[in-house]
């Protein structure tokens, strides 16, 4: 029996499916953890129990649990620009930007010739090829920082890669969600909306960067409970918003948010408490993509065809972007393995393709499991490949933030917070 809110009980139907979907991402999302596995493998696990393929308590559709997915995706894409620094690619410089291109057209070409090779057709494999640029900084960061290789050359050039990639990665979404919605498919179009993605976040960071300190230095100084959070929050919300209005994606405008408070001295509060929102949201959106999965059409031959491809050269090109800038001297393998995993940013390119009915259910099966086995695979190779350093530090104004809401919190962290003052 479906328990979906659009159904007979309404508002109680949906408490139910909340309270079965909460406990069942925290369950499954420890589980993930404690063999090793990012907690956004255990909460798309529960997702797909939950869906239509096998209890069928969660309806993705449902129009109640749709939009709080969609929250869950602009809180995610807030964070992960909070979490960038702009700057990190200077400071690492032509390594990382170098890494990062190539880690951004080797997948997207290879994504193409695997639609073209399998006769899948244009859109669909423009969807396909974005969805294998980006990397997971949540999950690449917290990896490498519990190996003690986050603050090395190599953990330094993948986080710089890893913000350049997204940055593209994004302003792929958003010409593909362009094409998406019936913009023309031409050279001249995909330039426009190219620009325009661009324009947009340039335009929003300089005008941003010169008008929300004075307003945040303001808002500190009222020191309302939870004030800081719940303002940045709209301001971030208002941009997506705003983008759409001007003809970007709203996770643009989300996304840009972040990067224009993240200079600010507040940004530590504000990543805690988007943080703590993103505590529910965000678990949602992950069980709404494992819910949208067709088990019996992710076993297809096609399916397990193209997946297989997909995670073939979506694993071959970020390791040979850690291999393209020939005069580091560090760690090459560890710095393209960093880069291999799709995680959240991966997930959102295929939901985008299933909810727009670009991709079909064989297909957006496909580009999960090739997000599924690209984050499962990274930290067990990275534990081989990298010399186990010292853990670094945890604690600190960085406690919280887009690791924790993919990757799950840390034990010591738990144990830390016991800990007598």
């Amino acid at each position: 029996m479906s328990l979906a809110a659009g159904e007979a009980g309404g508002f109680t139907a949906l408490l139910l499916v909340l309270v079965g979907v909460i406990a069942a991402t925290k369950l499954f999302g420890e589980l993930a953890q404690r063999i090793g596995q990012p907690a956004v493998l255990g909460e798309l696990i529960a997702g797909v129990l939950l869906g239509g393929s096998a209890l069928k308590l969660f309806d993705p559709t449902d129009p109640v649990l749709h939009a709080m997915s969609e929250l869950g995706v602009l809180i995610l894409l807030f964070q992960i620009g909070l979490h960038t620094d702009l700057r990190s690619l200077a400071k690492v410089g032509s390594t990382a930007l170098f890494a990062g291109t190539v880690g951004v057209v080797l997948p997207f070409a290879g994504g193409i010739a695997v639609a073209r090779l399998m006769g899948i057709d244009t859109l669909p494999g423009l969807v396909i090829g974005a969805s294998l640029t980006a990397t997971s900084i949540g999950i690449s960061a917290r990896v490498l920082s519990d190996l003690g290789q986050l603050r090395t050359p190599e953990g330094q050039v993948v986080i710089g890669a890893a913000v350049f990639d997204d940055v593209v990665g994004l302003i792929i979404l958003s010409v593909v969600s362009s094409m998406v919605a019936g913009a023309a498919l031409t050279l001249g179009g995909v330039g426009l909306t190219a620009l325009s993605a661009i324009g947009f976040v340039v335009v929003a960071i300089a005008l941003g960067s010169a008008a929300i300190p004075p307003l945040f230095q303001l808002v500190e100084r009222i020191r309302v409970t939870g004030a800081l959070g719940i303002i940045a929050l709209g301001f971030a919300l208002g941009l997506a918003w705003l983008a759409t209005q001007l003809g970007s994606a709203m996770i643009i405008g989300a996304f840009a948010a972040g990067l224009i408070l993240h200079p600010t001295p507040q940004r530590h509060e504000i990543e805690s408490s988007a943080t703590q929102l993103g505590f529910f949201f965000v678990p949602i959106f992950f069980a709404s993509v494992g819910a949208s999965v067709d088990v019996a059409a992710l076993l297809t031959r096609e399916a397990l065809i193209v997946g297989s491809l997909l995670i073939a050269v979506g694993v071959a090109g970020k390791v040979m972007a850690g291999f393209a800038p020939w005069w580091f001297k560090g760690n090459k393998l560890l710095v393209g393995v960093a880069l291999v995993p799709r995680g959240e940013v991966g997930l959102i390119f295929a939901q985008l393709g299933l909810a727009a009915g670009v991709l079909t259910n064989e297909r957006f099966g496909a580009v999960m499991l090739m997000v599924v086995v690209t984050t499962f695979v990274t930290p067990p190779l990275l534990g081989m490949i990298a010399a186990r350093g010292t853990p670094d530090d945890i604690s600190g104004p960085d406690d919280h933030g887009i690791d924790d809401l993919v990757a799950g919190r840390r034990r010591q962290r738990a144990q830390q917070g016991k800990a007598p003052h």
